[in-house]
């Protein structure tokens, strides 16, 4: 797996090129202080892993992961303010490591990426076929996710909502226990169809068709309440009509 650090901090640079080399399956290609340099340099080669300060000079690693536009496949955030989590998640980050970072927590980031590459390649050797990919059209009733060590399908129809967690979604349904998922809103929004499900909150989605009734900044499924965020409010409104 090849890798490339950001941070303006060299001794957190330097930290972490001793986690991968402990680790022996990551190589470091190179590494900047510089979040401009860094860019150039990945537009320019083939990079399987980034980990990336968020604030820096210049250019703050948020900003970096929006304009490499899938670039990069896997990106992980390092960096001493954990109130940048959500956000991140947001960007596809497949995880977020607070300073000082504990090895054993790096390990588990790493463990993560993984497991997303060997889902992808499974998923792109059966060519999403019903025999066990992941299903993206929304003609489908049914979409597979990632949940340990397995693929599991899931009924659409069933689920209630999905609510985000610090590293997983959680998805809950009318037909089994909630199942958690390590995957980001945007790819499950990209499996779900759009005029059942709709984000109401920076950390849930909920199924239209579930809603039992409105109480002002919450929605209730049966004997669950779902908070409406602030931003997401006139949107959510104007999707059911209110």
């Amino acid at each position: 797996m090849r890798c490339i650090i950001i941070d303006d901090e060299p001794l957190a640079i330097d930290i972490i090129e001793s986690y991968c080399q402990a680790i022996g399956s990551i190589e470091v290609i190179d590494s900047f202080t510089n979040a401009i340099e860094a860019l150039n340099f990945i537009n320019n080669n083939t990079i399987d892993l980034v980990f990336s300060d968020i604030e820096m000079p210049n250019i703050t690693g948020i900003e970096l992961i929006k304009s490499l536009e899938g670039k990069v496949p896997y990106f992980i955030f390092t960096t001493a303010y954990p109130e940048y989590a959500l956000e991140g998640f947001d960007l596809n980050a497949i995880d977020y490591l607070v300073k000082p970072i504990p090895f054993p927590r790096f390990i588990k980031a790493v463990n993560r990426v993984k497991e997303m590459m060997k889902l992808n390649d499974n998923s792109t050797s059966i060519n999403f076929s019903s025999a066990g990919g992941e299903i993206k059209s929304h003609e489908d009733d049914f979409i597979f996710v990632k949940s340990e060590y397995e693929n599991l399908k899931i009924d659409i129809n069933s689920i209630k909502h999905i609510q985000g967690l610090k590293d997983y979604l959680k998805i809950h349904s009318e037909d089994a226990k909630p199942i958690l998922t390590l995957m980001s809103f945007r790819e499950i929004q990209s499996k779900l169809p759009e005029n059942i499900f709709i984000r109401v909150h920076r950390s849930y989605i909920v199924n239209v068709n579930k809603i039992t009734s409105i109480q002002k900044n919450r929605i209730v499924i049966k004997d669950e309440r779902i908070p409406i965020g602030e931003s997401y409010k006139s949107m959510v409104y104007s999707r059911l009509n209110l």
